[in-house]
């Protein structure tokens, strides 16, 4: 069974780090574009950033430009986003997707997970 399953979730202070961690099952990844997305509350879903086979990256959000990285470890079959300086905007479910292709881009996001929850308040 092909899956994406996120984790590392949870709440922080402003000011504060978390990394999330998706990790994929049922495949391997190294082969694919996988994007981080978030929906805050009463809002759409909006991309953040994306992190290609080859390990380039691409940012969606100027929102999260220096605080968020995206990174891949292959052999874990698992990307991570690392998020800086948290601020109390940036609470939201985060999704991972997979790309059905190896670079980044929009749309053609072919599986996704189930979410984690991050939420940024004193």
């Amino acid at each position: 069974q092909l899956q994406l399953a996120e984790s590392g979730g949870g709440s922080v202070q402003p000011g504060g780090s978390l990394r999330l961690s998706c990790a994929a099952s049922g495949f391997t990844l190294d082969g694919y574009g996988i994007g981080w997305f978030r929906q805050a509350p009463g809002k759409e879903r909006e991309g953040i950033i994306c992190i290609n086979s080859s390990g380039g990256t691409t940012n969606y959000a100027d929102s999260v430009k220096g605080r968020f990285t995206i990174s891949r470890d292959n052999a874990k079959n698992t990307v991570y986003l690392q998020m800086n300086t948290l601020k109390p905007e940036d609470t939201a479910v985060y999704y991972c997707a997979r790309r059905s292709s190896s670079w980044c881009g929009i749309g053609y996001y072919d599986l996704w997970g189930q979410g984690t929850l991050v939420t940024v308040s004193p």
